[in-house]
């Protein structure tokens, strides 16, 4: 779980799945994750992060014309998980002042824009205050949200709090970060990706590119959080299989409390201590990047980087690699669109609507720069180094939501 500090020090996650599904459930919630599902980046109050809150409505009776991604549509429409009965949704933060936050609300209240059944989005940020999360989860209670989509930073300290609310008749559906708890118990549903695998998909990388041989270190989260224990248990069941590899360093992991500061001054560190470095494997890209200018200042070169994508990796990659033949790249998406499953899942349940058929996000390789598959390192260099591109989002809409920006429900129809 994720409380950062600075609006730089991008995103939040945290733990995994409960449910196992199909490969080809897994390609049709992956079909409609990445999809943005939105039209404009126009017409929408600018609201900072650290405002706490932001509201918009349509009335009851508002309707919809279709955008971009999946566009408007009902239960009989393009989007079976919109249903008929009128309803109202929010997204609630734990912690919403950092760049993966503001492309991801920007996301919801798109998807909340393609339900003509929803009239009223309200955003809430917990600003990493335990207290004032739980407080906003019982004040859109009391406002008679009929759902709330949860990005539980807390992690079980909110299980009160949801279970509260899922007892008082409101849809609760927490994502990522797991609260503990019971689906039909204490909430909704929980949807959660596994973040082992993603472990697993970096260690493949990292050791084919290192040819089974070299020194690696895993840089982590806060101290003990589901998501990077997770993650290292992938790495490990793939270099079990190299005894010639091996991980240096704090274990399990590097912590970095996914900060950038914080993230620089542990890979000064590890370049001090440890003459060899052949590669670096972080799950918060953004922040990893924000460190290479510790290997200029140490004279090393940039090694092998497995971690998850932002646009800044990218542009350093295409700005180094000529000259560093060693900086090769390997990324997972940074999964911002997973907040658009969960709201899909709520709006379902809120709506009356066809209910997804699994409450799991599949983690996916984003960019391979030594194969090309699926995709060449990505660098936009008119977008912010913090944009994330596997977002989903158009160019227009990311450099609104970088902004702060989140777009009215009127301005998205």
């Amino acid at each position: 779980m994720r409380s950062l500090t600075s609006k730089a020090s991008s995103r939040i996650r945290p733990l995994r799945l409960a449910v196992t599904m199909t490969a080809a459930a897994a390609l049709s919630l992956t079909a409609a994750a990445c999809s943005s599902g939105a039209s404009s980046a126009g017409g929408g109050a600018t609201t900072p992060a650290s405002t706490g809150s932001a509201t918009a409505s349509t009335g009851s009776g508002a309707s919809a014309s279709s955008g971009t991604g999946s566009g408007a549509g009902s239960a009989s429409g393009k989007n079976p998980w919109c249903g008929p009965q009128k309803a109202s949704i929010a997204l609630a933060d734990g912690f919403g002042d950092n760049t993966w936050r503001e492309l991801t609300r920007y996301s919801a209240v798109t998807v909340a824009a393609q339900c003509p059944s929803i009239t009223g989005y309200t955003y809430t940020n917990g600003e990493g205050n335990t207290q004032k999360a739980i407080s906003d989860i019982n004040s859109l209670v009391a406002q008679g949200t009929t759902a709330v989509v949860e990005f539980p930073d807390a992690g079980e300290a909110m299980l009160p709090a949801l279970t509260k609310a899922y007892q008082a008749g409101t849809i609760v559906v927490p994502y990522r970060v797991f609260p503990g708890g019971t689906a039909g118990q204490n909430y909704s549903a929980y949807i959660s990706t596994d973040f082992t695998s993603a472990g697993v998909l970096w260690g493949n990388d990292v050791a084919q590119a290192l040819n089974g041989k070299g020194n690696v270190v895993f840089l982590g989260g806060p101290p003990a959080n589901s998501q990077s224990l997770a993650e290292y248990q992938g790495l490990q069941s793939v270099f079990k299989k190299y005894p010639g590899i091996h991980l240096l360093g704090q274990q399990p992991y590097n912590v970095t409390n996914w900060d950038p500061a914080t993230t620089q001054q542990v890979v000064s560190s590890l370049l001090s201590k440890y003459p060899t470095i052949d590669a670096v494997v972080s799950d918060f890209g953004t922040a990893l990047a924000a460190s290479f200018p510790e290997f200029q200042k140490a004279s090393r070169k940039i090694p092998v980087i497995a971690t998850e994508d932002g646009n800044s990796l990218g542009c350093d990659y295409a700005q180094m690699s000529a000259s560093d033949p060693g900086f090769k790249l390997f990324t997972v998406s940074s999964q911002t669109w997973m907040v658009e499953y969960a709201m899909r899942y709520a709006i379902a349940l809120a709506t009356k609507g066809t209910v997804p058929s699994s409450t799991v996000v599949p983690q996916q390789n984003f960019e391979n720069s030594v194969t090309g598959n699926p995709s060449k390192p990505v660098c936009d260099s008119t977008l912010p180094p913090t944009a994330i591109m596997s977002s989903g989002l158009t160019a227009a809409q990311q450099q609104a939501a970088l902004k702060g920006v989140i777009p009215s429900l009127e301005s998205l129809r």
